[in-house]
């Protein structure tokens, strides 16, 4: 019990991560790189959308960071209500900007695509509404968190709207399941294995990698940031 205490503590996480901080940054440059190069110039064209396919190797990483992120905020927030400790509000809070990141290329890069693939920059579908509804949820947390002055008062009230917020992504998920919608079902993950052709799947693959290595380093240095305000807040305060 003593060292997961001792682990839960700013200063620990931070020491922790620090270690993995310019590895993960290093490791995402190459990745993203690689890929991006790899799927612009050397993946083959689909057979049904031609060279508009490339976009993948940007919407797809985006669109499954935008919902793991979340989850990973619905699982701090959690911590959070249970423990009452500071640092699991913390974590969110470092994560929510990223995750607002990707969700707003994905539906970036999702107009794009359908522009290039249905002919319009946007449709009311279900896979397209349900991630532009986590869009509005992240903002909301942000509208929320800088509404109290009080940090333990935020913590709790983002804590609960995070939560509730999580009905959203099993939603994103399985929209293209429940629903009639112009979106593609699943072809990355699915039962009896991915439908995307080797070539393709391997660069995304790298994309995909190189996504989450740049998230964890953003979100490593946006806890550190933040640890960081409340030093100097407290500083600020006992100097008067």
């Amino acid at each position: 019990m003593i060292n997961i205490l001792k682990l839960a503590k700013p200063k620990t996480a931070i020491a922790i991560t620090n270690k993995l901080r310019n590895a993960c940054l290093v490791s995402a440059i190459v990745c993203g790189i690689t890929a991006l190069t790899w799927g612009a110039l050397f993946a083959p064209p689909d057979y049904l959308q031609g060279d508009a396919v490339r976009i993948i190797y940007l919407h797809v990483p985006s669109a499954s960071l935008a919902t793991t992120l979340y989850v990973a905020m619905t699982i701090c927030a959690i911590a959070f209500i249970i423990v009452r400790l500071p640092i699991f509000a913390m974590l969110a809070q470092a994560i929510a900007p990223i995750g607002l990141l990707y969700t707003a290329l994905c539906l970036i890069t999702g107009s794009i695509w359908g522009k290039l693939s249905w002919g319009a920059w946007w449709v009311w579908d279900a896979r397209l509404t349900s991630m532009l509804v986590l869009f509005f949820i992240y903002l909301g947390y942000f509208a929320l968190n800088n509404a109290f002055t009080q940090r333990a008062k935020a913590h709790i009230a983002t804590s609960v709207l995070i939560v509730v917020g999580a009905i959203d992504i099993p939603i994103v998920k399985f929209s293209v399941d429940w629903w009639y919608s112009l979106h593609q079902p699943a072809s990355l993950i699915r039962s009896g294995g991915t439908s995307i052709h080797p070539d393709i799947l391997h660069p995304l693959l790298l994309a995909l990698t190189g996504a989450t290595l740049f998230a964890a380093w953003a979100t490593f240095t946006a806890f550190e940031n933040i640890n960081l305000g409340i030093q100097v807040q407290r500083k600020i305060k006992q100097t008067h």
